[in-house]
């Protein structure tokens, strides 16, 4: 077996995992971020996910990472060099990643963010805007040329969920999925409207704000775990891509190794 390479996205909510050879995928997972756990749990886990497809450390050949949690940054880097003997390759400025940055800070752009610009214009073209259904949702913009134009930073499905339930003491929890119309005939279709569908027009008005600044129609691309979701229900969203970020690892690697 050729060695393989190890993409990691560690995100607020999930680290996802994708292994390639070269250009093919081999294995995707994810997992629940937990940033207290430390590398040698993180290790037994990864070990775990491994042997299921009868693939060993020693099989891995390089690694490459993009974090949003700076904790687990170390902790991952550490797994890479005591477990997998590679040093990995960490998404930041100082890499080449074929995106410039056109951000007044470009060191508050978030790495998982650079990473999906560089992907979605290699998969889909530009002008292109990605929607991240993460913990926060974001809208990345990227111009025709290439170029990271900045974004969007909203709050998540989850996160507004959350609020809700905790703030409104006669409200249950519901599930996420839309109502049979917009307009609710009970408590529980009244706030999947609001969730959901309300998340819908919140994605749509966007979406049509941001193409008008730009002066023409974008590629939007929707990944994270909700996105198939809201793409249900609209027609603003071109296509879902949950391994997007993972993709854009694999081909950031590629570019310096």
């Amino acid at each position: 077996m050729k060695p393989l390479l190890l993409a990691i996205d560690i995100g607020n909510t999930n680290v996802a995992l994708g292994l390639y050879d070269e250009d093919v995928p081999v294995a995707q997972w994810r997992i629940a971020t937990e940033a207290q756990r430390l590398t040698d749990e993180y290790a037994v886990l990864l070990d775990g996910l491994f042997r299921q497809r009868d693939i060993t450390f020693g099989d891995i050949g390089g690694c490459v990472l993009a974090s949003v949690v700076p904790p687990l940054t170390g902790t991952f880097t550490d797994l890479a060099r005591r477990y997998l003997h590679v040093e990995p390759v960490t998404i930041s400025d100082n890499i080449k990643t074929g995106v410039r940055i056109l951000y007044d800070n470009p060191h508050e752009v978030g790495a998982d963010r650079i990473v999906n610009a560089l992907a979605v214009q290699r998969k889909y073209g530009t002008p292109a805007i990605v929607v991240d259904f993460g913990t926060a949702t974001t809208f990345d913009v990227i111009s025709a040329e290439g170029d990271y134009l900045g974004g969007v930073i909203a709050p998540g499905m989850a996160i507004s969920a959350e609020a809700l339930f905790q703030r409104a003491a006669k409200l249950p929890e519901v599930e996420m999925a839309a109502p049979p119309s917009v307009i609710g005939k009970n408590t529980v279709h009244s706030m999947q409207a609001g969730l959901v569908l309300g998340y819908v027009a919140l994605v749509e008005g966007l979406v049509r704000r941001i193409e008008e600044e730009l002066g023409r129609k974008a590629h939007v691309i929707a990944t994270g775990g909700l996105g198939a979701l809201v793409a249900a229900y609209t027609g603003c969203i071109e296509a879902v891509d949950l391994n997007l970020t993972i993709e854009g690892l694999r081909m950031i690697y590629d570019m310096n190794r």
